[in-house]
């Protein structure tokens, strides 16, 4: 989730709204990264989930279902805004998942 997360983050770094209009691919790209990154959380264990409240597991996967199933509707307003004002936190609240000490 995180790597995935980081790489459309980083698709966007120097780019302005208008680049996501004019460049298919980008807009294609991003797609392809927040569905991975729904897929990612929705097979993380409930049990799992409940110990990480912080990160909206419903709505990540929610967004990976409207991204599949709604294709043809994608709002790009709605992508950019997701991928430049979502994703940087999320970021943040995985590395913290990642870097907290594991119980066996």
């Amino acid at each position: 989730m995180r790597d995935h997360a980081a790489e459309a983050s980083e698709l966007l770094r120097g780019r302005t709204r208008d680049d996501l209009d004019s460049e298919r691919v980008l807009g294609l790209a991003l797609v392809r990264l927040l569905e991975i990154v729904g897929e990612a959380a929705n097979r993380v264990p409930a049990e799992d989930r409940s110990r990480y409240p912080r990160i909206p597991w419903f709505a990540i996967v929610g967004l990976r279902n409207r991204l599949v199933h709604g294709y043809d509707e994608v709002d790009l307003d709605v992508l950019w805004r997701i991928v430049v004002d979502d994703l940087p936190p999320l970021i943040v609240a995985l590395d913290s998942v990642l870097d907290a000490p594991r119980s066996e």
